[in-house]
C-alpha cells in the first residue's frame, strides 16, 4: 500500500530586491519515494511559483541541488521522503541554503563565488609529466591509482564545505581534496606550487580534524582520511 506523509516544510526565502528574509511554511501531502527536489516542483505547481531553488542532473552527480535539511548538508535529489522521516524522527524539515557563498534567492547560492576557492588551489595539472617513450598516453598503475581514485568521485556539491567547523580563512575540504588528488597524480609535476598552497595559512593549519566533511559527503568520500595524509605529509 502506498504511504502519504503530512510534511512541514519551513523554508528560507530571501528576495533580493527588497533584501527581505524571512522563514515560510508549507504544507503538503506526500509519497513516501517522492525526492525532495520533487517537493519543491509541487510546491512550483500547486502553492507558490515564486519559491526559488537549484538543481540539474537530479541524478547526484552535478552537485547544485546541495540544501540544509534539519541543518544537515546533503542532496535534496537523492533524499527521499521516508528516508528523511526515518533519519529526522520528523515530518517537519527546516530547508535553507548552503553557507558557503551568498544567496542569489531563497535556496539559490552564488555558485560562481563558492567555486573561487576551488579555482584557487587549479584542481587540474598544472605541469604534465612526459609522455612514456613507449606509446602517447601515461599509464597509471592500478595499485597507484587505488590509493587516491576515491576521491576523484568528488563532485564539488559543497555539502562538505557547509559542515566544516572552520569555515573562516580555510580553503574548504573540497578544495582541499582537489588539490591533494593532483599531489597523489603521478601526471602532476609541480607537486612544489601544490604544497605552498596544502600547508598556506588557508590549508591544513585551518582544518580541526572534526570530520564532519567525511560524515556529510554524499560520494562516502573519507575526505578527511585525505587530508590526514596530507598533515602527515604522506600522499602513497
Amino acid at each position: 500500500m502506498s504511504q502519504e506523509y503530512d510534511l512541514t516544510l519551513k523554508i528560507s526565502r530571501y528576495d533580493p530586491d527588497t533584501g527581505r528574509s524571512w522563514v515560510q511554511g508549507y504544507q503538503l501531502k506526500a509519497g513516501r519515494i517522492l525526492r525532495f527536489v520533487d517537493l519543491f516542483r509541487k510546491i512550483n505547481d500547486e502553492q507558490d511559483p515564486t519559491l526559488a531553488w537549484s538543481s540539474s542532473c537530479e541524478h547526484g552527480q552535478c552537485g547544485t541541488c546541495g540544501m540544509k535539511i534539519n541543518g544537515k548538508p546533503l542532496l535534496t535529489c537523492e533524499l527521499l521522503v521516508e528516508n528523511a522521516v526515518n533519519l529526522f524522527k520528523t515530518q517537519i524539515f527546516i530547508v535553507e541554503p548552503l553557507t558557503v557563498a551568498p544567496v542569489i534567492r531563497d535556496l539559490v547560492i552564488d555558485m560562481e563565488k563558492a567555486y573561487e576557492k576551488v579555482h584557487f588551489v587549479k584542481p587540474y595539472i598544472i605541469q604534465a609529466a612526459s609522455q612514456p617513450p613507449e606509446g602517447d598516453e601515461y599509464r597509471i598503475s592500478p595499485r597507484v591509482l587505488e590509493s587516491y581514485v576515491e576521491a576523484t568521485r568528488c563532485i564539488n556539491c559543497f555539502c562538505c564545505a557547509t559542515a566544516c567547523v572552520t569555515q573562516k580563512n580555510y580553503l574548504g575540504p573540497n578544495a582541499m581534496l582537489a588539490n591533494i588528488v593532483r599531489l597523489m597524480d603521478p601526471r602532476e609535476m609541480a607537486k612544489q606550487e601544490r604544497m605552498d598552497i596544502l600547508y598556506s595559512e588557508q590549508g591544513t593549519p585551518r582544518c580541526r580534524t572534526a570530520q564532519a566533511c567525511s560524515f556529510v559527503c554524499p560520494k562516502e568520500i573519507d575526505i578527511a582520511h585525505f587530508i590526514a595524509l596530507a598533515k602527515e605529509g604522506n600522499f602513497r
